[in-house]
């Protein structure tokens, strides 16, 4: 009886190592993600690159033609291993620094970053200037002053005259 339980148990040995090779067999190994990068890398790119053809459009949402082949060679240069700098050195090779979102900090494009907070910056000085001219009260001049200069006019000096002379006629 020992002789038949050890058949039974080698025959489900047997029998459990041919299913485990059988399973390996059509096993095929399933990758989280292939090669090809996805909409959102491709598009992190492309926000930052601007449609060479229509003005003002970025790349990732410009509805062209031209623009979905150039998403689909961004596409193929990442797949391809390529870093975004050099994805964005190859379109302004071909197409000038102008499809550059934001424009490169050499030459005169420094302007484009020191003018604007330069001329907030004078435009605040200037306004604060004239607050302060448009609250200061202002100094009347009265007539001994003008005399004590020396340069009054003889027209003041005649309503001037009949000024006082009409306060004291008044008491």
């Amino acid at each position: 009886m020992n002789k038949r339980k050890l058949q039974v148990t080698n025959f489900w040995l047997l029998g459990f190592a041919f299913a485990l090779v059988l399973a390996g067999l059509f096993t095929v190994t399933v990758f989280a993600q292939d090669d090809m990068p996805t909409d959102d890398e491709v598009n992190a790119i492309a926000k930052e690159l601007y449609c060479p053809v229509c003005e003002n459009t970025p790349l990732d949402v410009c509805p062209t033609e031209a623009c979905r082949q150039w998403r689909e060679l961004i596409r193929k240069q990442l797949s391809e291993g390529m870093t975004e700098d050099q994805i964005k050195d190859y379109f302004v090779a071909n197409y000038g620094a102008r499809v550059l979102a934001e424009p490169p900090r050499t030459g005169l494009n420094w302007l484009v970053y020191i003018l604007p907070p330069l001329i907030i910056l004078l435009g605040a000085f200037f306004l604060f200037r004239s607050f302060r001219e448009w609250t200061r009260p202002k100094v009347a001049e009265t007539g001994a002053g003008a005399e004590r200069s020396g340069t009054s006019s003889p027209a003041k000096d005649d309503y001037v005259d009949r000024l006082e002379e009409e306060l004291k006629n008044r008491k």
